[in-house]
């Protein structure tokens, strides 16, 4: 079973920039479309954006512009970029491995934007 450790979290100011990391383990990352998630206080978990195997991506309306997805499967890494960061963007973010195998989720990282 994959194991997916989410890092790269933190306390910014709206405006400000952060990058996370999700690192995996096993072999099948590189052959797995992955997606980003994220749950923001008292609401419910949302897709943020996916990556395919071969690296192409859909962001959500709502961070387009914002945010990027990018991976490394040497690395077997999937990374977002997320600038101007807004406090809607406060939440914890997840990473999951989507398709074609759907896999567990991670513990997440917290984000948090202060105004």
């Amino acid at each position: 079973q994959v194991q997916l450790v989410e890092s790269g979290g933190g306390l910014v100011q709206a405006g400000g920039s952060l990058r996370l990391s999700c690192a995996a383990s096993g072999s099948i990352f590189s052959r797995n479309a992955m997606g980003w998630y994220r749950q923001g206080p008292g609401k419910q978990r949302e897709l943020v954006g996916s990556i395919s195997s071969g690296g192409n991506t859909n962001i959500a309306d709502s961070v387009k512009g914002r945010f990027t997805i990018s991976r490394d499967n040497a690395a077997n890494t999937v990374y977002l970029e997320m600038n101007s960061l807004k406090p809607e963007d406060t939440a914890v973010y997840y990473c999951r491995l989507t398709w074609p195998v759907l896999g567990s989720w991670g513990q997440g990282t917290q984000v948090t934007v202060s105004s």
